[in-house]
């Protein structure tokens, strides 16, 4: 599958230069999904990876159809691998739309308006290269 190569390629790419950090082996469907608090109805996620020295995260997301993210920001630049579904993002008043096997890369402080506009749930893989502490932002910001 190419998304699955992708991905595999992206969680290498990301890990580099981290001696001593352990294998990560994961597959969506054997995975252990969590609902967080803040999670949605339907909403879950499986941790992956939790870089304490720098404050990164690497997690799988899973998202129920026609779910809208509420305009936020992080305080770091956040990268994004679509495997299912269709997620949709409002970039420079133009509308963007990630097939299974997409990326996106979110710069930090960059307000973000995400959708998954699929008739199915979006799953996607999602990573902070720092601290991904999220802040609201205005609808006009």
């Amino acid at each position: 599958m190419p998304a699955a190569v992708a991905l595999a390629g992206l969680v290498a790419a990301l890990s580099m230069g981290q001696a001593g950090a352990p294998a990560v082996i994961v597959n969506s469907g054997e995975a252990k999904w969590t609902r967080g608090p803040g999670d949605p109805p339907g909403g879950e996620s499986v941790v992956l990876r939790d870089d304490l020295p720098n404050g990164g995260l690497e997690l799988l997301v899973r998202y129920p159809a026609g779910h809208v993210f509420a305009p936020h920001w992080h305080d770091s630049n956040e990268r994004i691998l679509l495997l299912e579904g269709r997620l949709s993002l409002v970039q420079g008043g133009g509308v963007k739309v990630l097939e299974p096997g997409g990326y996106a890369y979110l710069p930090a402080r960059e307000v973000q308006r995400l959708s998954c506009v699929s008739q199915t749930r979006c799953e996607f893989y999602v990573a902070w290269d720092g601290k991904p502490a999220s802040h609201a932002a205005s609808a006009a910001r």
